[in-house]
């Protein structure tokens, strides 16, 4: 149950209001997980600007990512969210699933990608020496790996707040990985 109310578009300040109208035009919508945000006078703002800055890594580069963090993180929004975004990049149901598990088969690089951010997620930023070393190999650069810290850190932070308050997902449930792979 939700402890936090998701403001509509009336209840932000005019700011919010703003970003609100353009998340509607770019999405169709305003996510919970966002809307949620804008109780803060800056926390939407600060938070797409960092979500939206330049990065290395290419969409669904990001996705593998988002996807192996969230798993790790057990946080049903993100991994809803990201499940439905990771199939408008691209990946098969099958292929998701593999990437919240931190692997996939399908790409050896990905897979790097997939291990690395699965790896740093456990040990709290302390990514395995071998991990890393599997990053590079597979043509990872120290500038990716930073970029990659970077949105392993974005994506901490909508697991963090949706953890905290349980806002609605609204976005088709994503099955419990051990569910989904039997």
């Amino acid at each position: 149950m939700s402890i936090f109310n998701v403001p509509t578009k009336n209840e932000v300040s005019e700011n919010n209001q703003e970003i609100f109208t353009q998340l509607e035009k770019g999405l169709g919508f305003v996510p919970n997980i966002y809307a949620s945000l804008a109780h803060s006078e800056t926390a939407l703002e600060n938070f797409l600007a960092f979500g939206n800055s330049k990065t290395s890594f290419s969409a669904k580069e990001k996705e593998v990512i988002n996807l192996a963090v969230s798993q790790v993180n057990e946080c049903i929004y993100c991994l809803s969210a990201h499940t439905a975004i990771g199939k408008m990049n691209g990946f098969s149901d099958a292929q998701i699933l593999e990437l919240r598990a931190g692997n996939a088969s399908f790409d050896a690089k990905l897979d790097a990608l997939a291990k690395l951010a699965r790896n740093t997620a456990i040990n709290r930023g302390a990514a395995t020496a071998e991990v890393v070393a599997n990053f590079y190999a597979q043509g990872y650069t120290k500038g990716g790996l930073a970029d990659a810290i970077l949105v392993i850190g974005e994506i901490t932070v909508t697991n963090y707040f949706h953890k905290t308050t349980a806002v609605a997902v609204d976005f088709p449930i994503a099955q419990p990985l051990e569910i989904a792979t039997v």
